[in-house]
């Protein structure tokens, strides 16, 4: 796998050319949480391009091989990381399973889908890591089901400090291949953003449940 800063800086750089990930500290979004946000990630839309999400399958891929060599399985985030978790699957040849948010409310009631056996080691794939709180329940709902959590990969990490914090609690090692700081250095390399705009991101990313009140 190529240097990791490098590797980073082209999953950002691919993600920004897809729009999964835009950039707008003059007309921000706003979460579903109420925060105002001067950047939205989508990375579901990088699945959108076969060159891309080849990519991002193949450093996930070479990410679990070297961090995390002796997992048994993946499993997928519903529902960011399904389709993710099921390509880095494949290429690994290991199983595959994924976690909804709630069981299902007919049939068999699920809410691991796909089967993983007691005392399994998995690695779990998400998209994109905010505050870390909805990834981290599907650790409680594998670690009920006694299937050991080895860790969890993402694409993509705010770098949040309350994430980090909830990860620790929780004691699960997070690995990503792409993060904010990389992020605003290729936006500012390619022109996605102008220098003085920057100072607006980096204020963003320190205080984001009161950036823009």
């Amino acid at each position: 796998m190529p240097n990791n800063q490098n590797t980073s800086k082209r999953v950002a750089e691919l993600l920004l050319e897809a729009q999964a990930i835009k950039l707008s500290p003059e007309k921000p979004f706003q979460w579903s949480s109420g925060w105002l946000s001067p950047i939205y990630c989508d990375n579901r839309v990088a699945l959108s391009y076969p060159d891309t999400r080849t990519f991002i399958k193949k450093v996930l891929a070479d990410l679990i091989r070297t961090e995390y060599p002796d997992v048994q399985a993946v499993v997928g985030v519903a529902t960011g990381g399904i389709a993710q978790g099921a390509l880095v699957a494949d290429l690994l040849e290991l199983p595959f399973a994924y976690v909804r948010p709630e069981p299902k409310k007919h049939g068999m009631g699920n809410q691991i889908e796909g089967r993983l056996e007691k005392g399994q080691s998995v690695i779990i794939i998400e998209d994109l890591i905010s505050t870390g709180g909805s990834s981290l329940k599907v650790v409680d709902v594998l670690r009920a089901a006694d299937v050991e959590v080895a860790g969890m990969v993402a694409i993509f990490t705010y770098g949040f400090a309350v994430a980090e914090q909830n990860f620790n609690e929780k004691g699960v090692k997070l690995s990503t291949i792409c993060n904010y700081d990389s992020l605003i250095e290729t936006a500012v390399e390619h022109e996605y953003v102008t220098s003085e705009q920057v100072s607006s991101l980096s204020a963003w990313r320190l205080g984001p449940d009161t950036w823009g009140k």
